[in-house]
């Protein structure tokens, strides 16, 4: 998919096309995923949005930026602290080489 594309689209062009071509692999894929959040016994609504959810089992935080900031890694990892999900990835896919954008993060 990267080939094809290359970089310097919006992350939302990316994230379809990765849904998309999980879903041709035979994954179980969701979208923006709404996740609410829980604090002082109080349930808010207005949580936050997963990217990705994989066979609901992999978070999927896509980014499209020339520079990975560290509170990227920060946010997946409070989203899967928060949804009780061991296993993250952080995909950026504005590098010439996608290999070089992907981070995996585990619980």
């Amino acid at each position: 998919m990267h080939k094809t594309l290359g970089p310097g689209l919006l992350e939302s062009v990316y994230e379809i096309c990765l849904c998309h071509e999980l879903q041709k692999a035979g994954l179980k894929v969701k979208r923006q995923v709404n996740v609410p959040v829980v604090y002082d016994n109080i349930k808010f609504d207005a949580g936050f949005r997963l990217d990705l959810l994989v066979n609901e089992k992999v978070i999927v935080e896509i980014k499209a930026v020339d520079d990975m900031n560290p509170v990227f890694e920060s946010q997946i990892l409070t989203y899967l602290k928060m949804t009780n999900i061991r296993v993250g990835l952080l995909i950026n896919f504005n590098e010439s080489v996608i290999k070089n954008g992907i981070k995996r993060l585990i619980l």
